[in-house]
């Protein structure tokens, strides 16, 4: 291994234009000098762009790598429970369109950052750009949620649920676990040593879930025009769609998060952009092409839904409430073939996650904050980030098995959505901060700002409604419904406490402090490392 020290902080007297440097991006003053540079964590643009695969994702791939992240297990699973949660035809198609307004506002924060920052990590990326102080702090809580609630476990479940409606069996609980356990480790072991393979995986399966939702969209029409006659009146649905729409703002909160969680995945390409060519001229455009084009699948497929089957016949549908669309339509030999497609998309979902998620793995390994950062950096044996593939296997394989599975599909989802509201207020409150810090900044996209003030007070809401009382008492699981937003807080405070021990406490009781350098791995990874210096 090569040993290099740390690179002195990049600085300019010369009067330039703002400028996106080897640092970070250079902010201007009036005079045209250097007022200050604002740096995203401790490795230079250039040196965070060492080893792993290159820049081998074109503007097809990039694009599928949005589109495969988005349309998943959401579509297909999620409409049932919220459904049950809003109570209407009319609330539940208001929270969909509403989402995907958010998602639109979300993603236009994620490209103003992305494009200032282009380098993979994402969120990680833009908390260290804004909350530099205390040292450490935003990467390490992120750290902490990303790595704990950055799993896969619903896809999992979900492909496993839909193969068993596809086979006809009657599987015990362990047979279906063990079917969800199966997906994980196929997905690790083939981005862990054939990369190429699953970047051509996901673009086919990418392909699939597309020409499977225009199949509903179109079904959906055909409905709706009278050609089925097992469904007599394909518009009960629609009239006085608000009828029985629910009053609770805590059901409207739980829905909208797994509203959103259908839609996750717009900001994926940001995830990986050391690995994208031309990263901001291709993230501008596969960004909003990939989420325009779910968005238009995702609005149309629910009318079909609810053209094919009342309110309340798909909220009782579970988990595959696109298989029973299918069973209602077509019979129960299409339900069945149906419900192959959809294991399939959740597993070109699980594919996409765990693509961008070990990148991110990676990348906070490669700050040092985390124990044996060389050890999760690694790109052996081929280039790809093994280890942080390794480092979501494990949460992954622990939430299969352990979460109680009757709940387990509401509860993950839950969960998984409360605190990454919580990043993502930060993170649009650090666009208005960097607006205001840095106004000269290079910026080769800027997002409108009343676009991100949209953005931040759907998150404020997602943040208040989940601790509302809902009718009853009783969330949509069997667990109370005040669980997963503390859980959540939980995570990001653990993230603190972590952060406190390692960075304050260790050092004070140890009477040693941390001598930072960085150093190249043998794939070419550069990763910052702290050595402990007793002190004098």
């Amino acid at each position: 291994m090569a040993w290099k020290e740390k690179s002195t902080f990049w600085r300019s007297e010369s009067p330039t234009a703002a400028s996106v440097t080897q640092e970070g991006v250079s902010a201007v003053d009036n005079d045209a000098t250097v007022k200050q540079d604002i740096q995203a964590g401790e490795l230079t643009l250039e040196e965070a762009a060492h080893g792993g695969l290159g820049r081998h994702l074109g503007l097809v791939s990039t694009t599928f790598l949005i589109i495969g992240r988005i349309i998943g297990t959401g579509i297909f699973s999620t409409p049932s429970s919220i459904t049950l949660s809003v109570g209407s035809v009319g609330a539940s198609l208001f929270l969909w369109l509403l989402g995907l307004v958010l998602a639109f506002c979300g993603q236009m924060v994620w490209l103003e950052f992305g494009c200032m920052f282009p380098r993979s990590g994402g969120e990680k990326v833009y908390l260290e750009a804004v909350y530099r102080r205390p040292k450490f702090l935003a990467t390490i809580v992120f750290a902490v949620q990303a790595i704990l609630l950055g799993f896969t476990a619903s896809g999992c479940i979900v492909f496993a649920s839909n193969i068993i409606v596809a086979a006809d069996s009657q599987p015990t609980e362990w047979q279906e676990r063990g079917i969800a356990i199966a997906v994980i480790v196929f997905v690790t072991l083939i981005h862990t040593f054939i990369p190429k393979v699953g970047v051509h995986l996901m673009n086919a399966l990418g392909w699939i879930k597309v020409i499977i939702l225009a199949f509903i969209v179109v079904t959906g029409w055909v409905v709706l025009g009278g050609g089925v006659k097992s469904i007599p009146d394909p518009h009960a649905s629609f009239r006085n769609s608000f009828a029985g729409s629910s009053h609770s703002g805590n059901q409207y909160a739980t829905a909208l998060f797994k509203v959103l969680n259908s839609y996750a995945g717009w900001s994926n390409a940001a995830y990986v952009l050391n690995e994208v060519k031309r990263p901001v001229h291709t993230l501008k455009i596969a960004g909003p092409l990939g989420l325009g084009i779910c968005g238009v699948l995702y609005t149309l497929a629910n009318v079909s839904y609810f053209a094919a089957a009342t309110p309340a016949e798909v909220a009782a549908s579970g988990t595959t409430v696109a298989s029973y669309f299918f069973g209602k339509v077509f019979g129960v030999t299409a339900k069945r073939v149906l419900s192959v497609f959809v294991a399939l998309s959740a597993l070109g979902n699980v594919l996409t996650i765990t693509f961008a998620q070990s990148r991110v793995n990676q990348e906070l390994a490669k700050e040092g904050v985390i124990p044996f950062p060389r050890f999760w950096a690694s790109g052996w044996p081929v280039g790809s980030p093994s280890a942080g593939l390794l480092l979501h296997f494990i949460p992954s394989f622990i939430v299969i098995v352990a979460i109680p599975f009757g709940d387990a599909f509401n509860f993950i989802v839950d969960v998984e959505g409360y605190p990454s509201s919580v990043i993502s207020m930060f993170v649009v409150v650090g666009l208005f901060i960097l607006r205001w810090e840095a106004p000269n900044a290079n910026r080769p996209f800027k997002v409108w700002w009343p676009v991100a003030g949209v953005f931040a007070a759907g998150q404020a809401f997602l943040l208040i409604a989940p601790f509302l009382y809902p009718p009853g008492g009783k969330g949509d699981t069997s667990l109370p419904y005040w669980l997963y937003p503390i859980v959540g807080i939980a995570v990001l405070v653990a993230g603190v406490v972590y952060w406190a021990f390692w960075w304050k406490v260790l050092p004070k009781i140890g009477r040693y402090s941390f001598q930072e350098r960085k150093v190249e791995l043998k794939d070419g990874t550069i990763v910052t490392t702290f050595d402990r210096i007793k002190n004098q």
